[in-house]
């Protein structure tokens, strides 16, 4: 079956390929969904509705602290007012005049043998590993995948709670991972936290968390699992993975418990495998795409499914033919696509019937 998207809005972006294939998406329940753009040594911060309605300029511009770094995932406050950098030996507040509000000091995501770290804060070392972080929906906490250097050249990745006023240090949890990267999806409850860490062929590490005030109670969903976290929704009881390698996606009580299973139809001679960007269009429907496993161009490449079957609904057909993009759904029933020829961010929905 065919279901017709609709154009709602259009508009060029530079960068904005980050939004669909990337981890510069932030939204926060019924809130605004932002776009957290780097350009150079600046984070650019976008309320991406009203980019849509023609404002061009960011609402907030903060400084990257440290100079060559263009890894982590970076969080900005509820209210715009700090921003949270996931840098390769420290999580960092900037306030939004560029001042630095605190630092979180940890170990180095890429330690080169000889190298100290001692008389210059700034110098990046080479490597890909980064951590991750991420301001709460209350902006009280921030919530970071650090390592930390142990005795005898030893190290242990953790994950931590941090006072959001000062970088104070309020909880820890050890983690069994040797991360690539990592990156944190906030539950709209506004009290679980989730923490997705991707090893490279070594496979994914899955965590949930919540913070009571005095202790920090967390479980992690690995025994069967090598999933990564893609989404939820406040009109939904559970969160979305997809396999590793693409085999399914995967809908979840918060326990791990699966409570749906999808896989794609099958192509010319085998089944298709699903990209790593899909999520929540609204409560109802999840959008997927398989662009990366299939060759044809011609083909209709993003697929809707029932969000609590996980069946599929159809292809989706745009009015001008195939779009070759990942997906990004906003969970307020629209979603985003990306031109990088035209650097044209798009938003779609299912067109009335």
């Amino acid at each position: 079956m065919s279901i017709t998207a609709q154009l709602h809005d259009s508009v060029r972006l530079p960068g904005g390929d980050a939004l669909v294939n990337g981890f510069a998406f932030e939204s926060r329940g019924d809130g605004p969904r932002r776009a957290l753009l780097q350009n150079g040594r600046e984070l650019e911060v976008y309320n991406l509705y009203e980019v849509f309605a023609g404002e061009r300029a960011p609402t907030a511009v903060f400084p990257v602290p440290w100079p060559g770094w263009d890894r982590g995932v970076h969080s900005i406050s509820p209210d715009g007012s700090f921003a949270v950098f996931s840098g390769q030996r420290a999580v960092r507040a900037v306030g939004a005049g560029g001042e630095t509000l605190w630092t979180y000091r940890h170990g180095c995501w890429g330690p080169e043998i000889g190298h100290t770290h001692t008389g210059d804060e700034q110098e990046v070392c080479r490597g890909l590993e980064h951590g991750s972080c991420r301001v709460s929906d209350d902006g009280r906490l921030v919530w970071a995948h650090v390592v930390v250097e142990l005795e005898e050249q030893d190290w242990q990745e953790r994950w931590v709670v941090l006072d959001a006023r000062d970088g104070r240090e309020l909880a820890r949890l050890p983690l069994d991972s040797a991360a690539s990267g990592s990156h944190h999806l906030s539950h709209p409850d506004g009290i679980h936290m989730g923490l997705c860490i991707g090893m490279g062929q070594d496979g994914i590490l899955l965590h949930w968390a919540r913070w009571d005030g005095e202790k920090l109670i967390g479980w992690d969903l690995n025994e069967s699992m090598d999933r990564i976290l893609m989404d939820v929704h406040a009109g939904h009881p559970g969160f979305l993975t997809v396999e590793h390698y693409g085999a399914d996606l995967e809908l979840h009580a918060m326990d791990g418990t699966v409570l749906a299973r999808g896989v794609s139809e099958p192509g010319d001679d085998e089944p298709l495998c699903w990209d790593y960007g899909c999520g929540f269009v609204d409560a109802d429907t999840v959008i997927a795409s398989t662009v990366e496993s299939d060759e044809d161009r011609e083909r209709a490449r993003h697929w809707l499914l029932d969000a609590r079957t996980l069946e599929i609904r159809g292809t989706v057909a745009y009015p001008k033919g195939p779009v070759d993009s990942y997906v990004r759904p906003l969970g307020d029933g629209t979603w985003l696509t990306y031109d990088g020829g035209s650097e044209t961010l798009s938003r779609w929905s299912e067109a009335a019937s």
